[in-house]
């Protein structure tokens, strides 16, 4: 007999509500919530999630559709995850089903069945290793048959489509010879060896894992405030060592995919267990490979990026936001969320501690901790002999810049190349330049869509919209007179070439989201630089926190004063973090550093701050301008966003 109750459903869609369906024909007893299921909804079919089972509808039963098929026996989304993420459409306003479909894996979202498979995997057996004077002439075959030579643990289907679009024949007669075989890769690979013995900790970082394993059995928030280079790091595997030891669970949230590869690879020096790994760099299947295996336990640890906040766990015992300050942990379109605020709710309601962990806490975090909200834990100095680097400012009014870079910063640069030591330049500038421009009337490439200016992107030939993400053909002759247009500023793509003519020869690695964007750039770009190969490295924020660079002794930041004079009200307190984390790159292990600021505004309080390594100093100064202003965190601002195909009906709505 089919179930007579109303089932409940959170459909993906734009609508603030869920939706009644009745119980599916061959379903004896209602499933629990959590579970997904296939849904007729309007002229399509939808898949959704369960939220619960009603005696009653509102709505005439005449009037309700049939649930077509419960696609899971066990919920895939867990009873305190869908909480949380009931709590996060209320609280974010935002429809439960878009928010739901969010946190959920692509192939789940499509209805796929909920197992923990790895990527299939094609590799060369021994025949085909034996088979490199066999290869025919075709172009294809021999670049494949390279890369898999290279690759002997195998290549999935998304890194052979890199190599050539047309993999699938290729390998398909490679096999049909004896010279590939196909397989699954195991879903969590375990690093294998002896386990080295972990530093010793300083007394300010015993203190702290002291503090948080004190904690372990409540939810309790810790601001961790360490000056770059002081061992947070540490911190964090010694609390999840304790997690370990009592068979919990612990998720450590990092804002920057680029920071991932060196993160996993620390933790897996340390720890012999399976850990899962999640951002956007992965492909479906891994990434619901890795969201299963957290949720049935099989995962001890989970690294990921911002949507990782809402994967399921078994046992989950300890939270770290590591950067706890940096905004890529807050999602800017669609559903709009704060992984960090998200993470402090979750350890709250599953009663667990929390770590945030910064050089430069965000001053809403730091005035949490000194009304007590939070509990501050300090890391004041570096790890081992390390000392903080030397702040240098060079006034660019008294200087002539080429290609954005001053001679000092260039004598510099120079000065660690002959002494084998490398350098960083930053500049949140990707691209050629961010401005193309006609000098006969002023006229400026502006984006179709939104109006932003658009970035010349010199090796694309094209014109890129970096709010929005449009692209339009580069032009070379102004629409509005006639004359030649010309790039104005300089980006990472115009500061990497005026490199390679300053110092012919030597090997530049430019680290950006357009030179990392194809899978595994980014692992090999980082490789080279802490093997040396890269004498000077370009890039932007990816750049700027988290890596251990041993080799880098002199940062150099080019365009300084860019947030000095922002309509943002944050504006100031980004720059000082972002000059902060990217100058803790200079200087580690027995090496000193020095940071090289240019900036036309010498005499500003933020870079007078910047000189003393004075982040007390500055919060001190920033809150008191904040209260003064009657900004966060002093008060709430609330965004009225109204969003249409035409402009006019957004803002007369409004």
């Amino acid at each position: 007999m089919a179930d007579a109750r109303i089932y409940q459903v959170a459909v993906p869609a734009p609508l603030y509500r869920i939706f009644d369906y009745l119980a599916p024909e061959d379903q004896p007893q209602a499933p629990p919530p959590g579970v997904r299921v296939r849904v007729p909804f309007g002229r399509r079919e939808a898949v959704g999630v369960l939220l619960g089972v009603a005696q009653t509808s509102t709505l005439p039963r005449a009037r309700l559709k049939r649930v077509q098929r419960v696609l899971d026996v066990e919920p895939v989304v867990p009873a305190p995850l869908l909480k949380l993420l009931i709590w996060a459409a209320d609280y974010y306003h935002h429809p439960i089903g878009e928010v739901i479909q969010a946190a959920l894996p692509a192939l789940l979202r499509q209805g796929r069945a909920a197992l923990a498979e790895g990527p299939r995997v094609w590799a060369l057996t021994p025949a085909g290793r034996a088979a490199a004077e066999k290869l025919g002439r075709a172009p294809a075959q021999k670049q494949l048959y390279e890369a898999l030579m290279a690759a002997p643990e195998g290549l999935d289907a998304a890194a052979l489509a890199e190599i050539s679009p047309r993999w699938s024949s290729t390998v398909k007669a490679m096999r049909a010879k004896g010279w590939v075989s196909a397989h699954t890769r195991a879903c969590l690979q375990v690093a294998t060896g002896p386990v080295p013995p972990p530093p010793r900790l300083n007394p300010a970082q015993q203190a702290a894992v002291d503090a948080i394993n004190a904690g372990a059995a409540d939810y309790h928030c810790y601001l961790l405030h360490g000056v770059t280079g002081s061992g947070k790091t540490e911190v964090y595997l010694h609390a999840i060592e304790q997690v370990l030891a009592r068979g919990r669970q612990a998720l450590v949230l990092t804002p920057e995919i680029g920071l991932t590869p060196q993160l996993v690879g620390r933790f897996q020096r340390r720890f012999r267990v399976p850990i899962a790994v999640l951002h956007s760099g992965l492909t479906d299947q891994e990434r619901l490979c890795a969201w299963l295996s957290a949720g049935a336990g099989k995962a001890p640890i989970v690294l990921g990026t911002r949507s990782a906040v809402f994967t399921p766990f078994k046992d989950l015992g300890l939270i770290v936001v590591d950067e706890e300050h940096d905004t890529s942990y807050k999602q800017q379109d669609g559903f709009r969320y704060s992984a960090r605020d998200c993470a402090i709710m979750r350890a709250a309601r599953e009663k667990i501690p929390i770590v945030l962990g910064s050089a430069t806490p965000s001053l809403e975090s730091l005035k949490n901790a000194r009304a007590g909200t939070y509990r501050l834990l300090e890391l004041p100095e570096r790890t081992g002999s390390a000392a903080m680097p030397v702040v240098r400012l060079l006034d660019m009014r008294r200087l002539k810049p080429a290609e954005g870079l001053s001679h000092p910063l260039r004598q510099a640069i120079a000065d660690r190349l002959a002494r084998g030591e490398q350098s960083l330049l930053f500049l949140n500038r990707r691209g050629f330049a961010p401005v193309w421009m006609c000098h006969g009337c002023g006229w400026v490439a502006a984006c179709r869509r939104c109006d932003a200016r658009l970035t010349l992107h010199r090796r694309r030939e094209l014109l890129l919209c970096h709010h929005c993400g449009a692209e339009q053909p580069r032009v070379e002759k102004c629409p509005a007179c006639g004359a030649e247009l010309h790039p104005l500023g300089a980006g990472t793509e115009r500061v990497e070439a005026a490199l390679a003519r300053f110092f012919p020869g030597v090997d530049i690695e430019r680290i950006d989201r357009d030179s990392t964007r194809r899978k595994g750039a980014l692992e090999e770009k980082l490789r080279r630089v802490e093997e040396g190969a890269a004498r000077i490295l370009v890039g932007t924020q990816m750049l700027s926190k988290g890596h251990d660079f041993p080799n880098v002794t002199l940062v150099g930041v080019l365009n300084a004063d860019q947030g000095l004079y922002s309509v943002d009200f944050r504006s100031g307190e980004r720059l000082f973090q972002q000059i902060i984390q990217v100058g803790g790159r200079a200087g580690r292990a027995d090496k000193p550093g020095e940071v090289v600021i240019q900036t036309w505004h010498p005499e500003h309080p933020i870079f007078a701050a910047l000189q003393r390594h004075d982040f007390s100093g500055f919060a001190d100064y920033a809150l008191a301008e904040r209260r003064e202003t009657e900004y966060p965190p002093y008060s709430h601002l609330a965004l009225l966003r109204a969003e249409s195909p035409r402009p006019g009906a957004a803002l007369k709505f409004l």
